[in-house]
């Protein structure tokens, strides 16, 4: 792409043709200098971000939730003595579990009660926390109930609960502000830091940029206690309750709707009909964390807002495009966080594969949104969706429309790009002043499929064959230029090369190898996101993560290791996830120098006996023992994808090498690493690294002993195996034991393994592993197998290998039963010690 200088030399011939063309040259990569504009943290100041929820996600212990707590308040003069968090303005009662706030509040009273028979200081509020939820409120509202002496007070502080909470609760429940930490993390930092500096509690103010979440929590909270039959009631009810100050209206309603406050609480009324709460503490906590009425610049704005406000039905929204809405909000939280409180005023939002519209349901200010999408079918269901009025809604095919033949984007090829739109783009580009930042936000087409994310199963042949894919091609990017994710990404860099990106995908654009090519020319600095279960989005088979990563474009950088939060399908917080991001040249499969095939043509395997069916021909390695199947480099691969063979394995890609004397001791490692972690949603995507410390000789040991006894052993000895119009045999050279050692009745025809594990010295781990498996192995030897079982598992040698001992003997446990735990049990100890190896030498981050 050509830089801010050769761009704005061009300006003339953008101008002549209304600003609508931008040329891009194939044969330029998508990098670019750093524009002299300051980029977004230095444009913003300090990005807040939500910490406390990530360490509270992580807290194992209550000193662990103290600490949380402590670190995000940034609280002065802490102690820690009875009470569990004690500073000279507030006192917090801490537990590790979720607990009643009532109860502990109770605890606290008790120190209250105790601080002030002493007569000693009191603080001006009380807090208590969890992992969960805080609560707060002003100590003097429950010192009356210190002289109530019908209350019946416990010996010690930890004894206060339930019994202590039921008689305090009519003094102090009405004045309990509460928090969910998932929701309102930031409200409830603000209030403490209000309340150390202003003595008060503050609440938050009711905006533009979050009136659509802020309505969302009053309609769980209040609107659905109010037992309204018609759900666009809601938004009518909502903004009369909004528009009161808690004692009179501060602005008259359009609609006629009337919340009237009276001794009894508050009551609704719209077209004939009254509204009364259910339950009322609902109505009590949310007017507690936020302010009413809105500020007087505000409030037409809002009303205006009205008719967009209804209470989401999850099922409108699943269409090819699905996002969950929960996940949706969790990105919301995520775009404040890393953006500022008021980015939905301050960026113009452009989601080019809008779907049916999940990922703007939540946004405030739809005048400040452009959606398109691909099928003009969701354009109509958008356009008719209330919750979008205001929004540029139209039909685009981004990875075709408006591309010429000549590398180009002319948008007057189609003339469907709104003209807001088209000077949006161009005012950006040329660093127009007051020009509004463009913000990408999207869940882009998955992989070779037409849909997004949730319906990433269903591939259509051919699909990929775009304009954008053929400009990927001629960047020689690879496998790529394939996925349509990626092809949106190629365009939006040149297009919108200073918008900041937003968007749900997979990790494989961040990490995988085959994205190598695509990231020396995809560069962008990295703010924030997390990671989600992938079955949060209806349609995904598997378990894996799904990353919302937040990218600015205008700062290019190569990427590198990433640290996200990580949420589970719920959306809930788990902990923290690192994307180590390595050149191939350091990934683990390129730590062995693969030896190269000249001997003869080799025997293809499928399993550990079994002939491949669609066989690729290749050559043996002379000399070699075995082949070391180890597929993509990948923690999804490596459990189904790695094996040790005594030929060549053709399943799957085929990716492996051969096993020589002189590099056993690597595959050994090899095979181990990538064997012994489980993958789990979380780790899926992660890939195997080269060491980063250098590895003792005990590890290496204990992987030989825990390769050769692992049920993806499957070197065999074996005679009669028919393929290429011949029949093959196949020698063992994996026996760790002499003929002697196992009462073995003939003579085995190699004993490489003996003879080389000879010079090593075994942990105790591993020598219990051997001697449990010479148990086996004798047990083996000495057992008469039906021909059934003989033939099935070619046992006409005596150099069977571990894959053929342990299968036949279990088949033979229906005659003879055969005790395989105590070789179990100590198999089990020996991967317990080798898994956090894995880590500690740096083969997985962390």
């Amino acid at each position: 792409m050509e830089n801010k200088d050769s761009s704005r030399s061009g300006a003339e011939a953008r101008k002549f043709r209304g600003q609508q063309i931008l040329r891009f040259g194939i044969a330029n990569s998508l990098n670019r200098p750093i524009p002299a504009s300051l980029g977004l943290n230095e444009r913003m100041g300090p990005i807040p971000s939500m910490i406390l929820a990530q360490s509270l996600a992580k807290a194992r212990t209550e000193e662990d939730v103290k600490d949380a707590y402590i670190s995000a308040l940034g609280l002065k003069g802490v102690s820690k003595n009875l009470v569990d968090i004690q500073t000279q303005e507030i006192w917090f009662e801490a537990k590790a579990v979720s607990t009643p706030p009532i109860i502990m509040f109770a605890q606290l009273m008790f120190y209250i009660r105790a601080a002030k028979r002493r007569g000693e200081p009191m603080p001006a509020f009380l807090a208590v926390i969890d992992r969960d939820k805080a609560a707060i409120m002003p100590t003097d509202r429950a010192l009356p109930l210190l002289d109530d002496k019908g209350i019946v007070w416990p010996k010690s502080g930890s004894a206060a609960g339930k019994e202590l909470g039921a008689q305090i609760a009519p003094y102090v429940q009405t004045h309990i502000v509460e928090y969910e930490i998932a929701h309102d993390e930031a409200a409830f930092v603000k209030a403490v830091q209000d309340a150390i500096r202003e003595r008060r509690i503050i609440r938050t103010p009711i905006t533009p940029d979050n009136l659509r979440q802020v309505f969302d929590r009053w309609v769980t909270m209040i609107g659905e206690e109010l037992g309204v039959t018609a759900q666009p009631d809601y938004a009518v009810l909502f903004f009369a309750d909004i528009m009161h100050d808690g004692t009179h209206e501060a602005m008259k309603q359009p609609a006629g709707a009337r919340m009237l406050m009276t001794a009894a609480g508050p009551t609704f009324f719209l077209n004939g009909e009254t509204y009364e709460l259910a339950n009322d503490k609902g109505y009590r906590n949310f007017w507690a964390i936020y302010h009413r009425p809105p500020e007087q610049k505000h409030r037409h704005y809002l009303l205006e807002r009205r008719d967009s406000l209804l209470p989401v039905d999850e099922q409108k929204f699943k269409g090819a495009y699905y996002t969950p809405l929960h996940i949706v909000d969790k990105a919301y939280d995520q775009l404040r966080a890393t953006l500022g409180e008021n980015w939905q005023d301050r960026y113009l939002v452009w989601d080019m594969c809008a779907g049916v519209g999940n990922l703007e349901a939540k946004h405030s200010n739809l005048r400040n949104v452009f959606m398109s999408t691909l099928d003009q079918a969701d354009v109509t269901i958008m356009r008719s969706n209330p919750a979008f009025a205001g929004a540029e809604i139209f039909q685009y095919d981004y990875l075709n429309d408006d591309i010429t033949d000549f590398s180009e984007i002319d948008y007057d090829l189609s003339n469907k790009l709104p003209m807001a739109l088209r000077q949006a783009i161009a005012d950006a580009r040329d660093c127009k002043k007051g020009a509004k930042p463009i913000l990408v936000l999207i869940n882009p087409p998955y992989a070779e499929s037409g849909s997004g994310i949730g319906k990433g199963d269903e591939n259509k042949i051919g699909v990929e064959k775009t304009r954008i894919n053929g400009w990927m091609r001629e960047m020689n990017l690879g496998y790529a230029s394939k996925e349509l994710f990626a092809q949106f990404l190629v365009r939006i860099a040149r297009e919108l090369p200073d918008a900041t990106l937003a968007m749900f995908s997979t990790l494989k654009y961040v990490n995988a190898p085959n994205f190598e090519p695509f990231r020396r020319v995809w560069q962008a600095k990295y703010l924030d996101g997390f990671v989600v279960h992938s079955r949060a989005f209806d349609g995904l088979n598997g378990n894996f993560p799904i990353g919302f990563l937040i990218w600015d474009q205008s700062r290019p950088e190569i990427v590198r290791d990433l640290t996200l939060v990580a949420r589970d399908r719920a959306g809930e917080l788990v902990g923290e996830k690192t994307i180590a991001v390595r050149p191939t040249s350091a990934l683990l499969n390129a730590w062995i120098s693969a030896p190269p095939a000249k001997g003869a043509l080799a025997l293809p395997l499928s399993n550990a006996l079994s002939v491949s069916t669609n066989p690729r021909r290749k050559l043996w390695c002379d000399g070699a023992l075995g082949y070391l199947f180890a597929g993509n480099n990948d923690l999804q691969n490596a459990s189904t994808g790695t094996a040790l063979t005594s030929s060549i394995y053709t399943g799957r890609n085929g990716g492996g090498s051969y096993v020589l004397p002189e590099n056993v001791e690597p595959s050994a490692i090899v095979f181990s690493v990538r064997r012994l972690i489980k993958p789990t949603w979380l780790n899926d995507r992660d890939q195997f690294l080269q060491p980063s410390e250098p590895i003792t000789e005990e590890f290496t040991s204990d992987c030989l002993v825990w390769m050769l006894f692992n049920g993806s052993n499957l070197t065999v000895g074996a005679d009669g195996l028919r393929w290429d119009d011949r029949d093959w045999s196949l020698v063992n050279h994996f026996i760790p034991f002499t003929e002697v050692e196992v009462g073995a009745k003939g003579r085995f025809e190699s004993d490489f393994m003996v003879r080389y594990m000879a010079g090593l010295t075994f942990s105790p781990e591993a020598e219990a592993v051997l001697d449990e498996g010479r148990k086996l192995w004798a047990r083996f030897h000495a057992a008469s197998f039906p021909r059934r079982i003989r033939d099935e598992y070619k046992l006409g040698r005596p150099d069977a290998g571990w894959y053929q001992i342990r299968r036949a003997l279990e088949a033979y446990g229906d005659s003879e039963p055969i005790d395989f735990d105590p070789f179990k049990a100590a198999y089990s100890l020996l991967t317990a010690k080798l898994r956090p190896k894995v880590y500690e030498f740096g083969f997985l981050p962390e």
